[in-house]
C-alpha cells in the first residue's frame, strides 16, 4: 500500500494539482500552429516538440518503475526526452526536425503515460516501501517540475513568431501612478536563506538547510528598473561601452551582435516596441525591462550601483526593523497572514506579460519594497552554490549540483508565469548570466 505518511486528503489533494499543472502546459502547446511545433523558438532550447514528449517522459522515469514497479512500453522515447539541456560556453544544439518522431507519435506516447500512471494513483498499489522518500515527495517533483515548464515555454512561445502562434485577446493592464525612482535605506540585519528540514514542508534540494546571514546596512531600489529607465540607458550609449562589461561579457555581447533587450523590437519610425505573447505594443516605460544578468550589471555600472546579493535581497524583501526574520517558506514580503492573491501581485499565471512596477503597493515589504513578488524573477549577484547542510535528492542527483559551477547566478522572486506553490521565500531560481530570455529583470543597491 502506499507510504502511511501519504494520507487520503493529502494524495488527493496532490494528484488534482497534477491535474491542474498539466492543464497549464496543455494550454500552451495548444497556441502553437500545427506548423511550428518542431520550431525552436530559443537557440539554447530544445524544438518544441520536445517538451511534449519531455514532460510526461520525466513523470514516467520518476515514478513508472520507481513506485509502481512499471515496465516501459518505450525506452527509446524514455530516453530521447528525458533530459533538456543548458548549453554553457556558447555550444548550440544543431539537430534537425527530421531527427524527432512525427508529432502523431509523440502525442500518443504522452497520452499512454500519462494513462497508465493516473491507473496506477488511483488504485494505491506501490513497490516503494524501502524507497527512502514518500510518493508525497515525488508528486510534489513532478507537479513543480511541470509548472517550471510553464513558465519557460511560456517565454518561449513569447519568442515564436505572432503567426505561427493561435492568438487570444488579453486583459488590459491595471492602471498606475507614475514612478518617481527612490532607493530605500535597509539597516543592517539577519537574512535567513533556505528553510529548514524539520518543518517537514516540501522544498528542491538547494533549498536546505536553512542558514542566516548577517547583512550590513545598504540602499535598495524601490523598484525593478523599469523599460523606460533601460532605454536611457541604452539612448546614453551604454550598450556600446566596453568599460561597463567584464572581457566576458564584453565578447558574448560583440559575438551576438546584442544592442537591446530581447523582448524589445524597433519598429516603424525607429520606436521601439514589447514583443508580447500576442501583440507587439508601444513599450511599457513603467514595466520591468527583462535582461540577462549580464546587462543587468552593464546598467547598474552605468548607474553607479551594484546587484544586489542573494541575502541582501532577502533582507529587503523579508526582513523587519525588529531584527528578526522567520526560516518558513510561507512568509511573503506582504506578511505570513495571507496566502499569494491578486491584490498582492502579478503572478500565478494572472497575466501573460509584465505590469507597471508599482501596480501592487499591497505587495510591498515592511521596508517598503516593491514588486518583489511576481512580474519578473530579479538577478542577484550571487552564484549558485549550495546551502550548507545540502544534500542532493537521491532520484534527481543532478538537479542543482550540475549547475554549482561558478556560471549560474541565483534569481529570487517570480514572474507572472510563476506558480504560486514557487513563491515561497526559500525557492531558488538561476541561470547563466548570458541568458537573455528568462521573465527576469533586477534592481540595484548601494552600499
Amino acid at each position: 500500500m502506499l507510504a502511511t505518511q501519504n494520507d487520503t486528503a493529502m494524495m488527493r489533494e496532490l494528484q488534482q494539482r497534477l491535474l491542474d499543472a498539466r492543464r497549464r502546459t496543455d494550454e500552451l502547446f495548444s497556441l502553437v500552429k500545427p506548423d511550428a511545433l518542431y520550431a525552436r523558438p530559443i537557440p539554447e532550447r530544445h524544438r518544441i516538440i520536445f517538451y511534449i514528449g519531455h514532460l510526461e517522459a520525466f513523470d514516467w522515469n520518476l515514478l513508472g518503475e520507481r513506485i509502481f514497479g512499471l515496465k516501459s512500453f518505450n525506452p527509446e522515447f524514455d530516453l530521447l526526452f528525458a533530459f533538456g539541456i543548458d548549453p554553457v560556453g556558447g555550444g548550440l544544439p544543431d539537430d534537425q526536425p527530421s531527427a524527432w518522431p512525427p508529432a502523431k507519435q509523440v502525442y500518443e506516447y504522452a497520452g499512454t503515460l500519462r494513462h497508465i500512471l493516473d491507473g496506477s494513483l488511483a488504485t494505491g498499489t506501490s513497490d516503494s516501501a524501502s524507497a527512502g522518500f514518500s510518493l508525497a515527495t515525488l508528486l510534489n517533483v513532478a507537479i513543480e517540475h511541470r509548472l517550471m515548464h510553464a513558465e519557460t515555454l511560456a517565454y518561449m512561445l513569447h519568442q515564436l513568431p505572432l503567426d505561427k502562434k493561435i492568438l487570444r485577446a488579453t486583459s488590459e493592464s491595471p492602471s498606475a501612478p507614475r514612478i518617481e525612482p527612490r532607493m530605500f535605506d535597509i539597516p543592517a540585519g539577519p537574512a535567513v536563506l533556505g528553510q529548514r528540514r524539520s518543518d517537514e514542508q516540501f522544498g528542491w534540494d538547494n533549498e536546505f538547510e536553512a542558514v542566516t546571514a548577517d547583512v550590513p546596512a545598504f540602499a535598495i531600489d524601490q523598484y525593478k528598473v523599469t523599460n523606460g529607465q533601460y532605454l536611457d540607458f541604452v539612448q546614453a550609449g551604454g550598450c556600446d561601452t566596453p568599460a561597463l562589461r567584464s572581457e566576458d561579457d564584453w565578447k558574448w555581447k560583440s559575438a551576438q551582435s546584442i544592442s537591446h533587450p530581447v523582448f524589445w523590437k524597433r519598429g516603424t519610425g525607429g520606436q521601439w516596441h514589447y514583443r508580447g505573447m500576442f501583440a507587439e505594443v508601444p513599450l511599457p516605460m513603467n514595466a520591468p525591462v527583462y535582461v540577462s544578468r549580464a546587462e543587468a550589471k552593464a546598467y547598474a555600472r552605468w548607474a553607479g550601483k551594484e546587484l544586489p546579493t542573494e541575502a541582501e535581497w532577502h533582507r529587503a524583501a523579508y526582513g523587519s526593523n525588529a531584527g528578526t526574520e522567520s526560516a518558513s517558506p510561507h512568509v511573503y514580503p506582504w506578511g505570513k497572514a495571507e496566502q499569494p492573491g491578486s491584490r498582492f501581485g502579478n503572478f500565478d499565471f494572472a497575466a501573460w506579460d509584465p505590469t507597471p512596477v508599482n501596480a501592487f503597493p499591497e505587495g510591498n515589504s515592511a521596508f517598503g519594497v516593491g514588486d518583489l513578488i511576481g512580474n519578473g524573477w530579479e538577478w542577484t549577484s550571487t552564484p549558485f552554490a549550495p546551502l550548507p547542510g545540502f544534500e542532493p535528492f537521491p532520484f534527481y542527483r543532478g538537479y542543482s549540483a550540475d549547475f554549482f559551477d561558478g556560471k549560474h547566478f541565483v534569481m529570487k522572486g517570480g514572474s507572472a508565469r510563476t506558480a504560486a506553490c514557487m513563491l515561497r521565500r526559500s525557492f531558488r531560481n538561476w541561470f547563466q548570466s548570458h541568458y537573455q530570455y528568462a521573465y527576469a529583470g533586477f534592481r540595484c543597491v548601494q552600499r
